[in-house]
């Protein structure tokens, strides 16, 4: 292996190492990894340009302008409240109808945004009722990684690999992956229930009060309630025929994003673009000029041919290998700069002769989602989630969420390895 891999590799492992510690911020760390590639020579400034997905960003930056304008409206807080109701204001089924919502959203949305809605409203009515609110976040934590595994927009893994592969369009995670994921998701709920159906009783009079809540007084601006659910609608329109109509999903994301911004009127621009998170955006500039290191110096490609020789190119044996070293990857690690590496390495096997990619891209998407439930530091959501739920008084520490999670996640795991197998091999 050459001078140049060798630097190219030391850089990225040090920068993935200094992520893992959570010393400094990811988003500094990974884009001084990109930068040190380009200052050491691996890349040219050109070449690193030419590596930055900008679909990719453009998707993410999009869904953000629209969400934080829709979120303003108190939409989301409304339907909170008003599914717990529906539920009678009893807690077990409060729980599961709070895990299906977060789960819908997390597929339309994207999960971080999706908990950041659903936490306080859940603190508001679990002080109604009186229980402790620990049960009903774990279960949307699992909830918004399950949903988010459902379609192309729900998880910034999904949002990489359909990127990354053109063919991979909006329709075709619905057909591949929303199915699994709902399944996966009616599979877990009941054994949430079985956990925590002691723990979280409450009083005939709490429930009462809870049901005389007004879940309308939640809708602070009606008319742009309305223009914001009328272009939420279009966008996700768009993205079910955005292949027909040969436009890349990241046009489709920002054409709502700045219709929406048309029709809502100035004065929400600035608010707009203060709600994209920036800091997200630029960790994914640093994390794929970091891995076009490893692309440039040939890195991956060996990677792919020790991963060929180890699997004799088997789809079969990639596909579960794909699988469960993702998910086990992604519940200890951050899940985004993982499928950064991998995407190229699965391209890069293609290119050496396995014809039939598209179970490797599924084993990694279910692999990397799912992966995430399984430590409290596995994915954005569930550290989101912890951090709020400590500020409140509720600490969820990393034991505790390890004793529920990790089963779960590994029969998650288990669900999608038969499924590939049935559907695929």
């Amino acid at each position: 292996m050459e001078q140049q891999a060798w630097i190219a590799i030391g850089i990225f492992l040090i920068i993935y190492g200094i992520i893992i510690s959570e010393k400094i911020h990811r988003t500094i760390v990974a884009m001084i990894g990109g930068i040190l590639m380009v200052v050491a020579g691996i890349v040219s400034q050109e070449e690193a340009l030419h590596h930055i997905d900008f679909n990719t960003l453009g998707l993410l930056v999009g869904m953000m302008i629209i969400v934080g304008i829709t979120a303003e409206t108190g939409v989301f807080k409304f339907v909170a409240l008003w599914s717990a109701k529906k539920a009678g204001g009893h807690p077990v089924r409060i729980l599961i109808v709070l895990s299906v919502v977060t789960a819908v959203g997390s597929a339309f949305l994207d999960n971080v945004t999706t908990v950041l809605l659903m936490v306080p409203v859940t603190f508001s009515i679990t002080r109604q009722l009186r229980v402790t609110p620990i049960p009903f976040l774990i279960s949307q934590i699992m909830a918004s990684n399950i949903g988010g595994t459902a379609t192309l927009i729900g998880d910034p893994p999904n949002i990489m690999i359909g990127s990354a592969v053109k063919e991979l369009t909006f329709m075709a995670f619905i057909n591949n992956l929303t199915l699994i994921s709902f399944f996966i998701l009616l599979v877990i709920l009941p054994v949430f229930v079985l956990l925590y159906r002691k723990q979280i009783r409450t009083t005939e009079e709490l429930r009462q009060n809870m049901m005389k809540l007004d879940e309308k007084a939640e809708i602070t601006n009606p008319a742009l309630m309305k223009k914001c659910l009328a272009v939420l609608g279009l966008t996700i329109v768009g993205f079910f025929i955005h292949q027909a109509v040969h436009l890349e999903s990241a046009t489709v994301a920002l054409a709502g994003a700045f219709l929406m911004l048309l029709l809502t009127g100035e004065r929400y621009l600035e608010e707009a673009f203060h709600r994209v998170e920036w800091t997200t955006i630029f960790f994914f500039v640093g994390l794929f000029v970091l891995v076009s290191g490893l692309v440039e110096t040939g890195v991956i490609a060996a990677l792919a041919e020790h991963t060929m020789n180890l699997t004799g190119g088997d789809v079969a044996k990639s596909s579960v290998l794909i699988l469960w070293l993702s998910a086990m990857a992604s519940a200890f690690l951050d899940n985004i700069p993982f499928v950064a590496t991998m995407i190229p390495m699965i391209q890069e096997m293609g290119a050496m002769g396995v014809d039939n990619l598209e179970p490797l891209w599924w084993s990694l998407a279910l692999g990397a989602c799912l992966g995430g439930n399984g430590t409290l530091i596995g994915a954005s959501a569930n550290l989101i989630v912890a951090g709020l739920s400590a500020r409140e008084g509720h600490p969820i520490s990393f034991v505790s969420y390890l004793k529920i999670a990790f089963p779960l996640m590994v029969l998650s795991i288990i669900i999608a390895n038969v499924y590939i197998y049935l559907r695929y091999l």
